[in-house]
């Protein structure tokens, strides 16, 4: 049970952020995000403070955005300086300044195209900027908490947003407006993505729950899908189907959508928070960031040709995640997987058992 942080007695309720329901990390935070540029990874986030940019997203193009100036020192895990620095990825170089850009600490920011960018703040306004104007040609609050994630559709037109109150929201960019909110969901909503060609959205959520919407029935779920998992923090879609998911316990898991079936564990970091992922173009390699300030590399180039049938069979309880990578747990040989497989299959039997799949 997560607990709220202490305070006065007779005070107001305080709006709840990022950084709330997040493990403490080490002052100052070193940690880079991947970023996949010209067959090399590099750094995206150079930035001294941790929950003000964790949702800056890997950088295809020669500049990067962050949400707090770099080369400076350390500033507080809040992001108090509320700005947006677009810097040269070759060079470090500080390209443009957006100072005072939210009235709330910087949470999320989603580039849209060459001119447009996204960002949201632990209070739970959107802005969309015009890079070319240097200011905001949307501005939206929406959302009683933290805006958490953000996608948009393949023709840059429609913007999805998860927050912290659990809802999901819905923004036209190109007429400037907010179109609506989806139910409350359980728990915080931490990652957002577009699967089956455009046509599905996925919420991960902070109770280890994804929730599947149509993309024209916004308001309500469509389907739900319980991960054996502490949460669902982030997620990255590496086919039409399937996504990679990090949690809280440090695993990151492979999941097929619709059927809906845990595929295995590509990798993990043993015991802490994992706070992004991505993609190389190729689709060959996933990259992961977490609490233990390291970036670590997985291959995923198999995830691809999977192949998942629909009959749901029968699931093996407290079994451990199938490796779907050789530095993934449970890789190595087990002398007693048979033995073990056996006596699994006959307790089940005998109680008649139905299979869920969840992990």
């Amino acid at each position: 049970m997560r607990r709220s942080p202490p305070r006065a007695r007779g005070s107001a309720t305080p709006p709840r952020t990022s950084a709330w329901r997040r493990r403490p990390t080490p002052s100052p935070c070193t940690r880079r995000g991947p970023c996949w540029r010209r067959g090399t990874w590099t750094a995206t986030c150079t930035c001294t403070a941790t929950p003000a940019c964790r949702g800056t997203p890997a950088s295809s193009g020669p500049r990067d955005t962050t949400s707090s100036p770099a080369g400076t020192s350390p500033s507080p895990p809040t992001g108090r300086d509320k700005a947006i620095n677009i810097l040269t990825v070759e060079d470090g170089r500080l390209e443009t300044r957006i100072a005072k850009a939210h009235s709330a600490a910087l949470n999320c920011m989603l580039p849209i195209d060459h001119h447009l960018l996204a960002t949201g703040d632990d209070g739970g306004e959107l802005k969309v900027w015009d890079l070319r104007k240097g200011e905001a040609i949307l501005e939206a609050r929406q959302h009683e908490e933290y805006i958490s994630a953000m996608a948009v559709d393949g023709n840059g037109k429609i913007l999805l947003t998860a927050s912290g109150d659990g809802t999901m929201g819905v923004f036209n960019i190109k007429r400037r407006r907010f179109e609506l909110l989806s139910e409350q969901q359980n728990g915080d909503l931490t990652s957002v993505v577009l699967l089956k060609r455009g046509k599905k959205v996925a919420c991960g959520s902070s109770e280890g729950t994804i929730y599947l919407f149509n993309w024209d029935g916004f308001g309500a779920t469509s389907d739900r899908f319980a991960l054996r998992a502490e949460s669902v923090d982030c997620m990255v879609p590496i086919t039409e189907s399937i996504v990679c998911t990090g949690s809280l316990d440090g695993v990151i898991r492979a999941v097929n959508i619709l059927p809906n079936r845990v595929l295995g564990c590509v990798g993990q970091h043993m015991g802490e928070p994992i706070e992004q992922l991505a993609v190389a173009p190729d689709g060959q390699l996933l990259a992961s960031c977490a609490h233990d300030q390291k970036v670590k590399f997985w291959d995923i180039s198999s995830l691809g040709s999977m192949v998942v049938d629909e009959y749901r069979k029968k699931k093996k309880r407290g079994g451990p995640l199938k490796a779907l990578s050789s530095k993934a747990i449970g890789s190595g040989e087990d002398f007693f997987a048979d033995l073990r497989e056996e006596q699994e299959t006959t307790a089940e039997a005998a109680t008649g058992s139905d299979s869920d799949d969840s992990d």
